[in-house]
Formats: C-alpha cells, structure tokens, sequence
C-alpha cells in the first residue's frame, strides 16, 4: 500500500482541519483533524527526511496555522489557508517527499 506524502497529509490536516470547525461551528472538532493530520505528517517527514527535518516541518505547520490568523483579516479566511497550506506543502515536499 503506497503511502499518502507528508505534503498532502499537511496540506489536508490545515484546509480539512479550517472546514471542519467553520461547518460544524466546533473549533475543537477542526483542531482534532488538523492535529491528527500533523501526527501523520510528522510521522512520514521522520521516515523519510529524519528527526530535524521533521521537527523543522512540525514548526513550519504549526506557524502556518498561526499565520493563517491574521493573514485572514487581509485576505478572507480561505485564501489565508489555502496559502498556508501551499506553502507547507512545498517545503515538505523539498525536505522530505521529493525523497520518496
């Protein structure tokens, strides 16, 4: 079984996690899927980039996250995490996908 690239675990974990809470209307159920997504992200960036790569994408997504706030206020919510999402998704993939 072929396994889903950190890149696209991160980037659903942000856009996924964002609809979940704003359809809902429960933050708590958004932040379930944005940090299982995290989780396995995390999970594939380890395995194929190793511990500091890993950590380093880890904090890239969490700062993603974070910035998405307040880049919403210029932009509108979903242009921030689309953009949050793209932007993690291309430095995992050339720190650890395009490894795999």
């Amino acid at each position: 079984m072929a396994k889903v690239p950190g890149s696209v675990l991160a980037a659903s974990g942000l856009v996924g996690g964002y609809g979940v809470a704003r359809w809902t209307r429960k933050r708590e159920l958004g932040g379930v899927v944005l940090a299982v997504a995290g989780a396995a992200a995390a999970r594939q960036w380890r395995e194929r980039a190793g511990g500091t790569a890993a950590g380093a994408l880890s904090a890239a997504y969490v700062a993603a996250f974070a910035g998405s706030h307040p880049l919403a206020k210029k932009v509108g919510a979903w242009p921030a995490v689309f953009g949050a999402a793209g932007a993690v998704a291309l430095a995992s993939w050339a720190v650890a996908d395009r490894r795999g």
